[in-house]
């Protein structure tokens, strides 16, 4: 009975498990969802979830403000199962209602996008895609399992995380977790989703028919996870039960400990911008905070803090970038985030080196751009290795080239031509460079 799924129970762990339905069902009870699936990884959950809506011949829109993992899925793989990904440079209604059509099967973003820290429209969002019968997926990593977003407020039906990040919260283990919210009609998306609404697939009987708003979770535990096997393992979740104990906890203290540290470093003499879309303005010279571009909808979207991440450029550019990390030693030079230690990492030669250097450009990723997540420790400890490191660059790298103006520049302009390369090694000053602003997606606003 329990195999021809007649009632609950547990018969092999590639499909469910007692540990990992507890770790599940914390997970869901945390965004608000009616059901969970975990996963190997949260690279798993993101597959799983696009393969079990998506197929040849079909679409999605995405924002480009993603992790470069992700992005690398969406441009390599997914094209090569016939998956095609729309990518939006903006992340409003507007933008993405421009790429939905009849095969478009989800609007897919991050609730705090990585590695910029944008924060995109999601009630806009997810109205345009229930207009047009689709769901709004939602990578809440940043978000911390609701703690700082909690997209279903926002009309989110169906929630992802890398629980390796700040749900684990000591990188420690690899996990993954997709969400169910309960809220899509998937009767009246009427015969764009087939998985869940005819009887095909191994248990032959229509998902929405036999379990309504759980339809999309058993359609993936039993259609997806089933047969690619991409579970997460006992041992893993239990660890990532240990991490949830204490997810208050730190996210409590990495939002306090990160924005002193935006503080610190918006007041630095050799930090050209600083992206953490936090409450207040600090300065005239602010690059970020209160004039971030992202600010309104942070307000509105995220709660007990602005997350745990934060981007700067230091001004040199690349060279100063790479020597900056050379030199921290209580901050880890890594590509994780949200470990109760302080990682940071350099997003244009690691996490994101796969996309062209156009696309990078077009994300707001220059290439001094440090991406920076800020751990548990006492925050003196963090700000006094951030000023000792930055007190080593030598004067003739920080003055060699204008990193503020390369963060400024618009997407897609040609950073070769004459007067900008004038610019960016510093011989003339940022005000004498015509730069559209209002239409860029930089970091700083």
């Amino acid at each position: 009975r329990v195999c021809a799924t007649e009632e609950a129970g547990y018969f092999y762990s590639r499909i469910s498990n007692p540990t990992v339905a507890v770790f599940e069902k914390r997970s869901a009870a945390l965004e608000g969802g009616t059901a969970a699936v975990a996963t190997a990884s949260g690279q798993a959950a993101i597959f799983n979830t696009i393969i079990c809506l998506a197929g040849t011949g079909d679409n999605i829109v995405a924002s480009i403000n993603l992790y470069g993992g992700t992005y690398s899925l969406f441009k390599t793989l997914l094209p090569r199962l016939g998956i095609t990904v729309h990518w939006a440079k903006q992340e409003t209604r507007e933008e993405f209602a421009k790429y939905i059509d009849d095969k478009t099967k989800m609007v897919y973003v991050e609730s705090i996008g990585n590695p910029r820290c944008s924060i995109p429209d999601l009630q806009g969002l997810a109205d345009v895609a229930h207009e047009n019968h689709i769901p709004l997926v939602v990578d809440n990593t940043f978000g911390a399992c609701g703690t700082w977003c909690k997209p279903i407020d926002f009309g989110a039906d169906i929630v992802l995380h890398s629980a390796t990040k700040w749900m684990g919260g000591h990188g420690t283990v690899v996990g993954g977790v997709i969400i169910d919210c309960g809220t899509f009609d998937w009767g009246k998306a009427g015969d764009r989703f087939p998985r869940l609404m005819k009887k095909e697939g191994p248990m032959n009987f229509s998902y929405w028919k036999a379990f309504g708003n759980i339809a999309f979770a058993m359609a993936l535990r039993l259609d997806i996870l089933m047969e690619v096997g991409s579970i997460l393992a006992p041992a893993s979740a239990q660890q990532l039960l240990i991490g949830m104990e204490t997810l208050s906890l730190r996210c409590e203290r990495h939002a306090k400990n990160t924005m002193e540290v935006a503080r610190f470093l918006e007041g630095h003499p050799r930090i050209a911008w600083v992206n953490y879309p936090d409450e207040r303005k600090l300065t005239k010279r602010s690059a970020g905070l209160e004039s971030n571009q992202y600010h309104a909808n942070a307000k509105k979207y995220l709660r007990q803090g602005f997350g745990g991440v934060l981007a700067f450029g230091p001004k040199g550019g690349d060279k100063a970038s790479k020597m900056l990390l050379d030199y921290v030693r209580v901050i880890s030079h890594q590509t994780n985030v949200g470990d109760s230690k302080t990682l940071a990492t350099h997003p244009w030669n690691s996490t994101h080196v796969i996309m062209s250097e156009k696309d990078r450009r077009e994300a707001g990723i220059t290439p001094a751009f440090i991406r920076f997540s800020v751990g548990t420790e006492d925050v003196r400890d963090i700000i006094e290795d951030l000023d000792q490191a930055l007190a080593k660059l030598p004067d003739d790298i920080v003055n060699a080239h204008n990193e503020k103006l390369e963060a400024k520049l618009t997407a897609g302009t040609d950073i070769c031509d004459t007067k900008t390369k004038t610019a960016l090694n510093g011989q003339i000053d940022v005000n004498d460079v015509d730069v559209a602003l209002s239409r860029s997606n930089h970091p700083i606003a």
